[in-house]
């Protein structure tokens, strides 16, 4: 996706926040340009998935593209017994990312091992499901709603439910619905971006999805001093959160932030034009995600 929209901006600078499973499907956010540089500052967006499971199978991926290694014999749970499991999911749980997975070990991917037949073993990672629906039934598959933490694998939910249950389950289809702020149904289809002509017309500000960083607004002479990465004296944080740093006429100049060793907020990321002229996000020019 992100060559398609390279090839079809004419973009050098193409990056996304938040790879999606080969099976999946719905919203990626792309950024462009400058905004390639906040990604880092959207990747940790909870996440909501609608995603579709196939009771009495379980596969070597945790979805249906794997290999089937255990088929249940016997009556499959009905909709009450699996809603009894789910709140056993929601909260604080730790999950072991499945053998299938991007998730890197002594900087190769899990999938890579996998694909050539080792055993591969992932450290457990804590996560968290803030909500786990049962939305559809249609045995042997239901439609779950999942609203969860950054690096939770809706697969290896799937694959802890299945064993939970008994049967053994994993994902068929998986849609995701929201990243952060950004939602799919306000989400632009690759056609649409292909036939709106103007694909500038497509874009939101640059720190469309940066709300949840408290905003700043600098002096020019600040805004020149963080535009040569220096420190700016400032009042110390609540929390460890970095800033969105504005200059007096909307225009978003950096992300800083605070170092406690000096007690100073250190530019993180000088946005285009500090370097040359800054790429305007609060106003009408547009070039973000």
């Amino acid at each position: 996706m992100v060559e398609k929209v390279r090839r079809l901006t004419r973009q050098r600078k193409v990056g996304h926040a938040g790879t999606l499973d080969p099976l999946a499907t719905g919203l990626l956010v792309v950024c462009l340009g400058q905004a390639t540089r906040l990604v880092p500052y959207l990747i940790g967006h909870d996440k909501s998935y609608r995603a579709t499971l196939r009771l009495g199978q379980s596969t070597d991926t945790y979805d249906a593209e794997g290999r089937i290694t255990y088929e249940h014999r016997g009556p499959l749970p009905d909709r009450s017994e699996v809603e009894a499991v789910l709140p056993a999911f929601i909260g604080e749980i730790e999950q072991e990312p499945p053998a299938f997975s991007a998730v890197k070990q002594a900087g190769e991917p899990l999938y890579r091992r996998a694909r050539r037949g080792e055993e591969v073993a992932a450290p457990p990672r804590r996560v968290r499901i803030h909500r786990l629906e049962l939305v559809g039934w249609n045995p042997p598959y239901l439609t779950l709603e999942i609203d969860c933490s950054a690096g939770t694998y809706v697969r290896s939910l799937a694959h802890d439910i299945g064993r939970r249950l008994g049967c053994g389950a994993h994902v068929a289809g998986l849609v995701r619905t929201r990243s952060g702020p950004f939602r799919l149904e306000e989400a632009v289809s690759l056609e649409e971006l292909t036939s709106a002509g103007e694909w500038r017309r497509c874009l939101l500000p640059m720190d469309a999805g940066l709300g949840d960083l408290p905003a700043v607004v600098l002096s020019s002479d600040e805004v020149a001093r963080v535009g040569f990465g220096q420190a700016l004296a400032g009042p110390v944080p609540a929390d460890e959160r970095p800033v969105r740093a504005y200059s007096d006429d909307g225009r978003l100049i950096a992300i800083l932030h605070f170092d406690p060793t000096a007690n100073l907020w250190r530019p993180k990321v000088v946005l285009a034009g500090m370097e040359g002229g800054a790429t305007s996000s609060h106003s009408d020019k547009r070039e973000g995600p």
